[in-house]
């Protein structure tokens, strides 16, 4: 396996970029990366999430599956059912825009793409389960912080979904962002909208943050 070399930090300081150019910037590097480096980037984002103490007893954890240059969590999939974890993946919810509902993930369940050309599964409407009722959410970042801000996509789907966090966080899930390290900028603004991160894992390193 050759060495995995990863694009150095963003160095200008967000300030200096609309959130938008922002976006732009860091998608455009994560795109760039190679099939070699994306596979490199996998394996050791799922030994560091195997590892991490926030998924340590997560039996029902949502996931995602890589669209854009976002890493790719496939092997952490792999080797979680092995030990008994139980994965989902995020429904643009038909009654509720702006919402997202989560659908029990397995081998053989049938994906079609959905407006943003990201495969989900057919709308449950009996096997989906609660955002609250799951013990961990992992969700794709396009950008963060070491002081826990974050950037996403713009959709604010992931944050109408767990806003109630903000009222219950006994009720919340651990609330876990996952990007390649060099998608960490000096400083991210917080909206007053943004629901907080429990942590953010790369390739790299595992960050944990008190919301």
């Amino acid at each position: 396996m050759s060495h995995f070399h990863s694009p150095q930090p963003f160095e200008s300081h967000p300030d200096t970029l609309s959130r938008t150019e922002l976006r732009r910037h860091l998608r455009q590097k994560r795109r760039a990366l190679s099939f070699e480096q994306q596979q490199q980037a996998s394996e050791r984002l799922a030994l560091n999430l195997l590892k991490h103490p926030d998924l340590y007893r997560a039996r029902h954890i949502g996931i995602y599956l890589p669209n854009d240059g976002e890493i790719d969590p496939s092997l952490f999939i792999d080797l979680g059912r092995r030990k008994g974890i139980r994965f989902y993946l995020p429904i643009l919810h038909p009654v509720y825009p702006g919402k997202l509902v989560f659908s029990p993930y397995f081998d053989g369940v049938e994906l079609t793409a959905n407006r943003f050309g990201i495969p989900e599964p057919a709308f449950p409407r009996s096997r989906r389960r609660p955002a609250w009722a799951l013990d961990a959410v992992l969700f794709p970042l396009v950008g963060f912080d070491e002081q826990g801000g974050r950037l996403g996509m713009g959709g604010g789907f992931y944050d109408r979904t767990f806003a109630f966090s903000r009222i219950r966080p006994a009720m919340a899930p651990k609330l876990i962002g996952l990007a390649h390290d060099f998608q960490k900028v000096r400083e991210l603004p917080v909206e007053s909208w943004d629901v907080p991160l429990h942590g953010v894992v790369t390739e790299q390193r595992c960050y944990r943050f008190r919301p």
